[in-house]
């Protein structure tokens, strides 16, 4: 899954870490790509390889680059959700202009 839905960045982050930390950092990846497509109403007609997430476990959620448009780093902002350990959940919310 990773392979087919995850960035090149994304993979990178994922395979560098211990095999034990591999299913959480999965899982807060797909959870903030979900998020982050829902959000802006296109789901999956937008490539999920062509924007990366933040997944490793020191990193706050966060859209780390976009490259069919650089400006959506700027326009939303990802949030966990709190959610019962075993468990993952994330929004992405579009930023108030002005």
């Amino acid at each position: 899954m990773a392979r087919r839905y995850f960035s090149q960045h994304e993979q990178e982050d994922l395979f560098t870490l211990l095999p034990e930390e591999r299913l959480a950092a999965f899982y807060r990846c797909w959870t903030r790509k979900e998020a982050y497509l829902k959000g802006t109403g296109t789901g999956f007609s937008q490539p999920s390889t062509s924007f990366d997430v933040s997944l490793l476990p020191q990193q706050a959620p966060a859209l780390l680059a976009h490259r069919g448009s650089p400006a959506e780093m700027d326009r939303w902002s990802i949030c966990d959700l709190p959610v019962p350990e075993g468990y993952c959940a994330a929004i992405a919310v579009e930023k108030l202009k002005g």
